[in-house]
């Protein structure tokens, strides 16, 4: 398996490119990268677009599930509040995030 902050860092790189906050994240489930997304907030015109909150919509779709017990998530920056909330929502075992955010980090 390719590793996973690695390929956060190139969604948060892509993100960048599209004028976003550069911020990526991957949901690993059984070993396999199985999400990924880079903010799109800007793009999508939508303010709850964060890099976490995509991987989690794209992870519970491929999954068919709401709840993601079995899955680690893998994150540029600390997340939000909002984004903290969904990923406890989402049940998800084990949050890695590459740096801390002491303003806006919510963890």
């Amino acid at each position: 398996m390719a590793n996973p902050m690695q390929i956060a860092l190139e969604e948060a790189k892509s993100a960048a490119l599209r004028g976003e906050v550069p911020i990526g994240a991957v949901i690993v489930h059984d070993g396999e990268i199985i999400a990924r997304a880079g903010n799109r907030t800007r793009e999508l015109n939508d303010v709850t677009a964060h890099a976490e909150v995509l991987a989690i919509r794209h992870a519970g779709e491929f999954l068919k599930s709401e709840r993601l017990p079995d899955c680690d998530l893998y994150v540029t920056l600390e997340p939000c509040a909002m984004c903290a909330a969904a990923i406890s929502f989402a049940r998800i075992r084990r949050l890695y995030y590459g740096a801390a955010d002491p303003k806006g980090g919510g963890v």
